[in-house]
């Protein structure tokens, strides 16, 4: 039987518990064995990986030319993202040291597009506001005002599965107006779910709400920026569950204030990797911006867990187990990420 030894990066033990349900189903000729590190993958930690063949890793691990390196240099061959999204791989560089990169395309998009859709409702009918006063003893509706989405057009910038999922359950379920924007556009299936495709321009101008559903690339970095915010309608609520750096933070700083944007939902950060999946409740918050949005009582922030449901995890564990025992018998899978 081949055996394939993987440092398993930033575990969490819900992360252990759904990969050893897998592990311990899994049947055939190829063995996984695990090492749970609690560190993210970094310069400082890459030693931890010697003696794997692959190393496993989340949204906040690093994988840099540097990262690379030393993963080539104590015998790595593979990288497994237990996520889609790979923008913290140089694949560039993993590709020059050949080391191959995989990724989990797809594990339950519903999850993610169904915590798009609550924090939708929870921003614009304030039900984070309504539960602190509750406990308080404050019963009173003033300031608690919100407005129907039935009436609403809503904005996609992005059209994948958790996109278009998200459009579904606004179009069908709520009977909103749902607009997007996807330079890949996906006509038939936006068509069966009742969403239309507009200009990037357009879905900024008429949409009372925006969520955000694409990968984050170098040439989308800051998709949201001063400019973009500026061709909004007033009072437009912004979304985000996708990745923090499509959105320049300062620049939404200046919308909030102004007014420009009544509502902000957001369950990632461009500079999340410094503080989510960390317990900083007995520190004093270091990012001045992140702190300042925080005070915000128009913004909901979650520490990126709209991921995080059984059936997801279930799919991540499957799909990774499945490309860590391809990539063991023939050194690739169907998941290969390429440049």
């Amino acid at each position: 039987m081949t055996t394939l030894r993987v440092a398993f990066y930033s575990s969490k033990h819900y992360d252990i518990d759904s990969f050893n349900a897998e592990v311990a189903a899994a049947q055939g000729d190829v063995k996984i064995e695990f090492t749970y590190l609690e560190p993210r993958l970094s310069a400082k930690t890459v030693a931890l990986a010697k003696d794997h063949e692959a190393v496993c890793i989340f949204v906040n691990d690093n994988a840099d030319a540097e990262v690379l390196e030393g993963l080539k240099g104590v015998g790595v061959k593979f990288i497994a993202l237990r996520c889609a999204g790979f923008n913290n791989v140089d694949l560039k560089k993993a590709a020059e040291l050949g080391i191959t990169v995989v990724r989990v395309p797809a594990y339950s998009p519903d999850a993610v597009a169904e915590f798009a859709v609550g924090m939708i409702l929870t921003v614009i009918r304030k039900y984070h506001k309504a539960y602190n006063r509750v406990r308080e003893g404050n019963f009173l509706l003033d300031g608690l005002l919100g407005f129907n989405v039935k009436q609403s057009t809503v904005g996609l910038i992005g059209t994948g599965k958790i996109g278009l999922l998200t459009g579904k359950i606004l179009s069908c379920g709520f009977g909103a107006k749902v607009v997007a924007y996807d330079p890949y556009p996906n006509e038939a299936k936006a068509a069966e779910f009742g969403i239309s495709y507009v200009g990037l321009d357009e879905l900024l101008a008429q949409s009372d709400i925006i969520s955000l559903h694409c990968p984050l690339t170098p040439e989308n970095k800051y998709l949201i920026n001063e400019a973009r915010i500026g061709q909004m309608k007033q009072g437009v609520v912004l979304v985000n569950t996708s990745r923090g750096a499509l959105i320049d933070t300062k620049a939404l700083i200046k919308g909030l204030k102004e007014g420009k944007i009544k509502a902000v939902g957001m369950d990632v950060y461009e500079k999340e990797s410094e503080v989510f999946f960390e317990d900083g409740s007995e520190k004093v918050m270091q990012d001045d911006v992140l702190a300042r949005l925080i005070s915000f009582n128009n913004v909901f922030i979650s520490g990126h867990q709209a991921f995080l449901t059984t059936e997801a995890l279930a799919g991540i564990a499957s799909t990774t187990l499945g490309n860590l025992t391809s990539l063991a018998h023939e050194g690739t899978c169907a998941n290969v990420v390429k440049e």
